[in-house]
């Protein structure tokens, strides 16, 4: 369920906000590939002491931790909310690392086909040289296997004949 940004303030520290703020739709995609890494950094760090801090104070509420404080918890919707809203601002941020990879990906790969077609002009163009697949395609290269002497009919008839001469030695 989204999560409206009055509720992100309440859930959130000052800081917090202001990193929460850089994960949203128009500024994520204004921010350097450096400054994307570092916020990815920062938020995740974030996210992973609300998240130790709501199992903390789960814990409390089953009965299982010692408190914190001098009275154990007995609730937890606010540590909950802000590790909501933290785990969001991480998905959006990993999407947006994801969109950037792949559109490198895809610019790299633009770029190899262009060198590859660049380079594979050039040697058409290129000096005349004798490979199997200069000109006009690949030529046959002469099979170094001895031939074989005997008719194939002599070499079935003798198969045929040792198969015969198996059966009756078997049905004895």
């Amino acid at each position: 369920m989204a999560i409206s940004r009055k509720e992100e303030a309440r859930a959130l520290s000052v800081d917090e906000q202001d990193l929460v703020a850089k994960s949203h739709h128009p500024v994520v995609q204004e921010l350097a590939d450096a400054e994307l890494a570092n916020l990815v950094k920062l938020l995740r760090e974030r996210r992973d002491k609300a998240q130790t801090e709501a199992h903390r104070r789960r814990r409390e509420m089953r009965g299982k931790g010692a408190p914190k404080g001098a009275v154990a918890s007995k609730a937890d919707g606010g540590s909950r909310l802000k590790l909501e809203v933290l785990a969001m601002a991480m998905r959006r941020l990993n999407g947006e690392a994801e969109r950037r990879r792949q559109l490198a990906s895809r610019l790299s790969l633009v770029e190899n086909a262009r060198k590859a077609l660049a380079s594979k002009k050039a040697v058409a163009n290129g000096p005349d040289f004798n490979t199997r697949t200069a000109h006009g395609g690949a030529r046959a290269i002469a099979s170094k296997k001895a031939q074989s002497l005997v008719r194939p009919a002599e070499r079935g008839r003798q198969r045929k004949a040792a198969a015969v001469a198996q059966a009756k030695r078997d049905a004895r």
